[in-house]
C-alpha cells in the first residue's frame, strides 16, 4: 500500500499520455486505414515495444544525460523529425492506385515491417524522453526498488498497446474504410501533411 499513489498516479499519467493526439496515433492509423488492420495492430506493438527502451534507459539513469545534452538530445531530435517527414512525404506523394508506402506494396505491408515503423517513430520521439526524465525524476520517488520501475513500464507500455490496438480496431472497420476509400486522396495528403507538420515541430522545437 506504501506505493499505492504513486502507482495509480503512473497510470492516469500513462493512460492520458497514450490518448494524446501525436505521431504515433497518425502513423498508427496510416497503416490502419491505408494498409490493414493487421498492419495497424502491429505497428501499435512496436510503440508499446518502444517504451520498453525509455524505460530501460531511465531507469539506468540516461533520461538526465539525454535530457541535459544538447549534442544527443538533438541527434534524436532531428533522427526523429526526419523519419516521420520522410515517411509523411512518402504518404502525401501516394498514387490513388497502387501506392507504395515505405517501399511495400499498398496493403502487403508485413508485420514485422509495421512493428519496425510503429517503434521506430515512439523510440525516436524526443517528447517522450522528456516525459519519461519528468515521470522518473517528479513521479517516482528515488527509493522506488527496481521492481516497481519495472511495473511502472509495464503499465505505460500496456496502455499504449490497448489504446493504439483498439484504435487499429476502430478505423479498420469495412464501414469506415469504404467511407475512406471515397476520400482516399484527400486523407493521404491529410495524414502525409501531419506527419511532415509533426517532423517539423520536432525539428524546430527547442532544447530543453
Amino acid at each position: 500500500m506504501q506505493y499505492l499513489p504513486e502507482i495509480l498516479s503512473i497510470s492516469m499519467i500513462a493512460i492520458f499520455m497514450a490518448m494524446s493526439p501525436g505521431a504515433d496515433f497518425i502513423m498508427v492509423s496510416r497503416n490502419s486505414i491505408f494498409t490493414s488492420r493487421r498492419a495497424g495492430v502491429f505497428s501499435a506493438f512496436g510503440v508499446a515495444a518502444a517504451i520498453w527502451v525509455h524505460v530501460a534507459y531511465s531507469i539506468a539513469g540516461l533520461a538526465f544525460i539525454i535530457s541535459q545534452s544538447i549534442v544527443l538530445f538533438s541527434i534524436l531530435k532531428y533522427c526523429g523529425a526526419a523519419y516521420l517527414i520522410y515517411v509523411g512525404w512518402k504518404t502525401f506523394r501516394a498514387k490513388a492506385t497502387s501506392a507504395q508506402l515505405e517501399g511495400e506494396a499498398q496493403g502487403t505491408l508485413s508485420s514485422w515491417r509495421a512493428f519496425q515503423i510503429g517503434f521506430i517513430t515512439n523510440v525516436l520521439n524526443p517528447k517522450t524522453t522528456l516525459f519519461f526524465f519528468s515521470i522518473f525524476t517528479q513521479v517516482v520517488q528515488v527509493d522506488s526498488p527496481l521492481w516497481l520501475q519495472l511495473l511502472y513500464g509495464f503499465i505505460i507500455s500496456f496502455a499504449h498497446a490497448a489504446w493504439f490496438c483498439a484504435v487499429a480496431i476502430f478505423l479498420s472497420q469495412p464501414v469506415l474504410l469504404q467511407k475512406f476509400e471515397q476520400k482516399k486522396k484527400v486523407i493521404e495528403r491529410l495524414v502525409g501533411s501531419l506527419l511532415m507538420g509533426f517532423g517539423l515541430k520536432i525539428a524546430m522545437s527547442p532544447n530543453p
